[in-house]
């Protein structure tokens, strides 16, 4: 393996895309791993025949999600995720969100391919070296910046309606999100969705504190969109004021 520095200054390029676009990847097939996660030996097997067939030119792939020692079967999908792509068919999108997070590797960012796109079977496992304390701290993190980018989706028109019936599965999710997020009552939505229609339960315990910890995630980005509007209806009202 080959260590390279990246030295974030904010902005646009992040990490990921640098390293996509720097000349560092000498294969003819990029994969995107994140430290917490692990390629199995049946995902290594299917990765290597399929780019020695390369009918397509990007692999979707999903997680097998580990939370508290246990494999979150029902709970939690994460969906598909393109991170098998040839070397320079593929690039993180730009969702001109750096300023709200702050990071310098793509977060919620997609892999866009110019190309026919496959799928694969087997998951990418996926299981946080962080204890549950550290995991809260990143989820509230994560909220901060989600409710400042869902303020931004509440003002954009939604997605064309095709979308819901894309074969790309990232166009897909994102016409459902937008579709979701102006839905009432989410948190309580997501619960039974997750706890109820996919069955957390049958993941046990750890599946109870996992759904339920999703539903307070949506319910920290609906108080803070709430915190934002509050903060601007009280400028608004200083200015006109003045």
């Amino acid at each position: 393996a080959h260590f390279h520095v990246f030295k974030y200054e904010g902005g646009w390029p992040k990490k990921r895309n640098w390293a996509i676009n720097s000349g560092l990847a000498k294969h003819p097939w990029i994969l995107i791993l994140d430290a917490d996660e692990r390629v199995s030996a049946s995902l290594r097997d299917e990765i290597q025949a399929a780019i020695n067939t390369a009918h397509f030119d990007g692999y979707y792939i999903k997680w097998k999600f580990i939370f508290l020692g246990r494999w979150m079967k029902h709970s939690w999908s994460h969906g598909w995720m393109m991170r098998l792509f040839r070397n320079g068919k593929g690039e993180y999108e730009n969702l001109n969100m750096t300023d709200e997070g702050g990071w310098d590797a793509e977060v919620h960012e997609n892999v866009a391919v110019e190309g026919r796109c496959g799928r694969l079977s087997h998951c990418l496992d996926h299981e946080s070296s962080h204890d549950l304390h550290r995991w809260i701290q990143k989820q509230n993190d994560f909220s901060t910046w989600n409710a400042k980018r869902r303020i931004k989706q509440l003002d954009s028109p939604l997605p064309a309606l095709h979308h819901f019936f894309s074969n790309d599965p990232v166009k897909r999710r994102k016409r459902m999100k937008a579709f979701f997020l102006r839905l009432p009552g989410k948190p309580l939505l997501i619960f039974f969705y997750l706890y109820f229609f996919k069955m957390g339960f049958l993941d046990g315990l750890a599946g109870f504190y996992f759904c339920s910890l999703r539903a307070c995630h949506e319910l920290n980005i609906n108080a803070k969109v709430f915190e934002n509007q509050l903060e601007s209806m009280n400028q608004q009202n200083e200015d006109s004021s003045n």
